[in-house]
C-alpha cells in the first residue's frame, strides 16, 4: 500500500501522467525522487510532525513532494493557487509551516509572499527566482535510497472558506510505518472498484482533499493517474477514450459541463472504459444523474462526507436509481438527524446533518469551531441539513447557512438551483437571499447564461416562468440577475457568501 512497494514490482508503471504535457513519472521516479525529497527536509532540519506548505497548480512535481513529506511523517499543508497573498500568509502561519514550496505558475502572487513570510524557508519548482531556492536542485545530491528515520505523515487541509477564514483539519500522526494500509485505499477498492491496474483520471485541482487524497489511494494501489492541469469537459472525454480510462473522481459541476456539450461532441467519444466514476463535494440534481446514467451506465457512484472525515455516505447507481437524491447510507459513523430543540428527529423529518462515532473534529488553533459544531452527544456536523427515510438513506437539502428565510418561510437553494441548471440556457446557478422590507428576506437567481448575449429581460421571463412551472410560488425567484461567471472554486463549491454579501451591501470578499 505504498509506491515503494510499486516501485519493486512495476518500476516501470507510469504512476502519473501530466494529460496536458503528457509527461510521465514512473514509480521508480516517484519512489528515488520522494526518498531524495525526505532526505532534503531531514537536511533542513524537518523532523516528524512539521510541517511544509504546497502551493502550487497541478504541476508534475505535486506527487513527489507530497510523497517526500508522507515518507518522513511530515504534514504537507496544500494550499488553493487562487488565494491571494494575504489568505496564503494566513495560511501558512496558522499550519506553522517551516518550508513553502511554490510555482512561477501560480502567478504574481508568489513575488508578494516573500515580505510576508520571514523564517519561512523558500522553494520553487520548475525555473525558480530570487528569493525562492530551486526546490530540484536542492533535491537532486540527495541519495535515492530511504531515509533511516521513515513514518507516514499526513495532509493538513484548510476548509475552502465559503462561509468564513479557512480552518486546517489536523489529523493526529501515529508513527506508523509509511505503508500501513489506508482506510481510503482500502474503501476505494472496496466500494468503488479501485485495482491495482486501474488508469484513474483526476480533473481538479490537488489542493483540494478529493483529488489528493483519492490520486494519492492511486498510487498505494499502483494504478495511474492521468491528471489533467485543467479542467475542460471535451478534453475529459478525450483523455476517457485515449488513456482508456476506467475509474475516476468528478463533481456535479463537471457533469452539467460536459452534458451541455452538444450531443455531436459527445458522440465523438467512446467512454465504455468508465468501470466507476465518483462523485461528491455538492448534491447532484437528480435529471443531471440520469442523464449521466443514460449516457455512462450505471458505473455512477456517490458519497458524501468532508475533509474533516467525522463521517461518510454512499450510494451505489443501483441503489440510486430506487431512491433518486440521495446521497446514501453511513457507512464510518452514525448518522443523525437533530432538530432545532437538538434532538434527534423521525424519519423524513428535516434537521441537521450530524455523524456520531467517528473520527472526532481536529481544527488547527479553532477550539471555538470545534465546540460550535459538536452537540452535547458528542456529533459533530458540517453544517449541512437534510433528512432521512425509513431505511436510513440520506437525504441533503441545502447547508444552514445559505436558508432563506422570506416571511417566516425557510427556503433552501439548493432546490431552486438544480431546477435552474437543468435550463438548456443555464450554464450556472446560484440561488441567494437578498434583503426584503416587508418579508425580511427575498429569492433571488444570480445566472451565468450559456451565452452571455441572451442575458437580458427575455431570459429572466423565460426563467421565471420555468421555475413557476416546477415549483412552488414562495420557492421561485422574486428577482433573476446575470453574472458572467459565477465565484465557483475549481472542485465545484460554490462560493455563494460572495454573491449573498454583494446584496446586503457588504465589502472586502475576495474570489478565491
Amino acid at each position: 500500500m505504498h509506491p515503494a512497494t510499486h516501485a519493486k514490482t512495476h518500476p516501470d508503471r507510469a504512476a502519473y501522467i501530466m494529460a496536458g504535457s503528457g509527461e510521465t513519472v514512473t514509480y521508480k521516479e516517484l519512489d528515488e525522487r520522494s526518498n531524495q525529497g525526505a532526505h532534503l527536509f531531514r537536511s533542513m532540519g524537518l523532523k516528524a510532525g512539521d510541517v511544509i506548505a504546497i502551493l502550487m497548480e497541478n504541476h508534475p512535481r505535486f506527487f513527489e513532494i507530497t510523497w517526500a513529506a508522507q515518507r518522513c511523517g511530515l504534514y504537507y499543508a496544500c494550499i488553493s493557487s487562487k488565494l491571494t497573498s494575504g489568505e496564503i500568509e494566513y495560511i501558512v502561519k496558522d499550519c506553522e509551516a517551516q518550508v513553502l514550496i511554490t510555482s512561477a505558475g501560480v502567478g504574481p502572487v508568489v513575488d508578494e509572499l516573500p515580505a510576508l513570510l520571514p523564517g519561512v524557508k523558500l522553494f520553487m519548482v520548475g525555473e525558480a527566482r530570487a528569493p525562492y531556492a530551486s526546490f530540484e536542485a536542492a533535491r537532486a545530491p540527495m541519495p535515492t535510497a530511504p531515509i533511516a528515520d521513515e513514518s507516514a505523515g499526513a495532509d493538513m487541509l484548510y476548509s475552502s472558506g465559503t462561509t468564513g477564514r479557512p480552518k486546517g483539519i489536523k489529523p493526529p500522526l501515529t508513527g506508523a510505518a509509511i505503508d500501513t494500509p489506508s482506510p481510503l485505499a482500502m474503501m476505494a477498492q472496496g466500494l468503488f472498484g479501485f485495482r491495482d491496474d486501474s488508469i484513474y483520471l483526476s480533473p481538479a485541482p490537488l489542493y483540494h482533499a478529493a483529488p489528493l487524497r483519492w490520486c494519492m489511494s492511486i498510487h498505494r494501489l499502483g494504478g495511474t493517474v492521468v491528471q489533467m492541469e485543467k479542467f475542460d469537459p471535451e478534453d475529459a472525454l478525450r483523455l476517457i477514450e485515449k488513456h482508456q480510462i476506467d475509474v475516476g473522481q468528478f463533481v456535479p459541476t463537471h457533469f452539467v459541463r460536459m452534458l451541455k456539450l452538444p450531443p455531436e461532441v459527445r458522440a465523438r467519444y467512446d467512454v465504455s472504459s468508465i468501470r466507476s466514476a465518483v462523485h461528491a463535494a455538492a448534491p447532484c440534481p437528480i435529471p443531471v444523474k440520469e442523464q449521466m446514467i443514460a449516457w455512462w451506465g450505471p458505473v455512477i457512484h456517490e458519497y458524501y462526507a468532508g475533509s474533516e472525515g467525522n463521517g461518510f455516505c454512499y450510494i451505489g447507481p443501483h441503489d440510486w436509481l430506487t431512491h433518486k437524491g440521495s446521497v446514501g447510507k453511513a457507512t464510518t459513523a452514525e448518522l443523525h438527524i437533530v432538530g432545532e430543540d437538538g434532538e434527534e428527529v423521525p424519519p423524513r423529518t428535516e434537521g441537521t446533518v450530524y455523524f456520531g462515532g467517528g473520527t472526532p473534529l481536529t481544527y488547527h488553533n479553532a477550539p471555538e469551531k470545534i465546540a460550535e459544531n459538536t452537540n452535547k452527544y458528542g456529533w459533530t456536523t458540517l453544517g449541512d441539513v437534510g433528512w432521512v427515510d425509513e431505511e436510513g438513506f440520506l437525504y441533503l437539502t441545502d447547508r444552514k447557512s445559505f436558508m432563506i428565510i422570506s416571511g417566516g418561510v425557510n427556503i433552501y437553494p439548493q432546490e431552486l438551483e438544480n431546477l435552474l441548471i437543468t435550463h438548456p440556457k443555464v450554464a450556472d446557478a446560484a440561488v441567494v437571499g437578498a434583503p426584503h422590507e416587508e418579508m425580511g428576506e427575498q429569492v433571488v437567481a444570480v445566472i451565468q447564461p450559456m451565452d452571455w448575449a441572451t442575458a437580458g429581460d427575455e431570459l429572466k421571463a423565460e426563467l421565471a416562468a420555468f421555475c413557476r412551472a416546477n415549483l412552488s410560488h414562495v420557492k421561485s425567484p422574486r428577482v433573476i440577475d446575470f453574472m458572467q461567471e459565477l465565484p465557483r472554486h475549481p472542485t465545484g463549491k460554490l462560493y455563494k457568501r460572495l454573491i449573498r454579501d454583494a446584496y446586503w451591501g457588504k465589502e472586502g470578499s475576495k474570489i478565491v
